[in-house]
């Protein structure tokens, strides 16, 4: 029973966290904060948004000052940079040491505009990305991607793994934004395959559902290994098609084309690879793995 007692006697305090912006996104990161047993403080322009997340314990500031100044560690999601600098104007002798992660979405110039600000501030700046909705924030699901000071990052991990795994892009501000919106252009380049491969299948009677298990396992598997084969290809500018050519390649988006037309899909996503695909060979490079593409996409 005593050495429980002196165990539990020196256990850290958690570490108190202000969050400021209560949006969808920014309420869910408050109560992640919450739930993992942060001392949390919120701030929103309307007041009313902060109620529930109070009613669970958090502390509500009257104002951007309040805010500020009650924690070391400030996480800020708001609609936009220019709303994040324009609340924490007049703010800037209280920003001094203290650390602002920023899970604003914005562009990359944005983020190192941001970070050279805080910088002149004497302010810890972090800047992030989130690769999940707000339903998944603290689930087991959960990534956020960060760039800024590696040191702070460490320093505030524990801290920040309440919102899901965080990730470290190194220490540009820029590459955490970067790699959010090259990931997106992922996701809805996969969906949007997907939803062609639905409506192809649809029109021959196939059910999304029956689809869709066999989708995922080509993904999670057979593509997933064409990526990582790709990688080094694409990084070397070496492209072997010891695998299948561009033009094989070709042969088969041709088919994905008429199976189309003749259900009356839409061509327009494999017009565009199919282009793609034909402007390398064009080239004399029809031979070459898909990974060549990446010399047509840059251009």
């Amino acid at each position: 029973m005593h050495e429980q007692e002196n165990s539990m006697s020196h256990e850290l305090p958690q570490e108190s966290v202000t969050v400021i912006g209560l949006g969808a996104m920014g309420t869910a990161l408050a109560g992640a904060f919450l739930a993992a047993g942060h001392p949390t403080t919120v701030w929103n322009r309307t007041a009313a948004k902060a109620e529930p997340l109070v009613a669970r314990g958090a502390v509500a500031a009257s104002s951007p000052e309040a805010a500020v100044t009650a924690s070391q560690l400030i996480v800020a999601c708001v609609l936009d940079y220019g709303t994040l600098r324009a609340v924490l104007t007049g703010q800037e002798a209280a920003l001094a040491g203290r650390t602002l992660v920023n899970l604003t979405s914005g562009s990359p110039e944005q983020a190192r505009e941001l970070a050279d600000w805080a910088a002149g501030l004497g302010l810890a700046y972090l800047d992030g990305a989130i690769m999940i909705t707000p339903p998944g924030i603290g689930g087991p699901d959960a990534t956020v991607l960060y760039s800024g000071a590696p040191d702070v990052l460490a320093r505030h991990r524990p801290t920040l793994a309440a919102l899901g795994e965080p990730v470290d892009l190194g220490p540009d501000a820029g590459i955490a934004g970067l790699y959010d919106t090259a990931l997106l252009g992922l996701m809805w380049s996969a969906l949007s395959g997907w939803l062609h491969g639905v409506a192809l299948v649809g029109a021959d009677g196939v059910r999304a559902a029956e689809f869709t298990p066999v989708a995922t396992r080509w993904l999670s598997g057979a593509v997933a290994g064409f990526i990582n084969r790709y990688t080094a290809q694409a990084d070397a500018r070496t492209y072997p098609g010891d695998d299948a050519g561009l033009d094989i390649h070709l042969a088969a988006m041709e088919h994905l084309l008429h199976a189309s037309r003749a259900r009356g899909v839409d061509t327009t996503l494999p017009e565009v690879f199919a282009g793609q695909a034909r402007q390398a060979i064009a080239a004399g490079h029809g031979a070459d793995s898909y990974a060549r593409l990446i010399e047509v996409i840059e251009k």
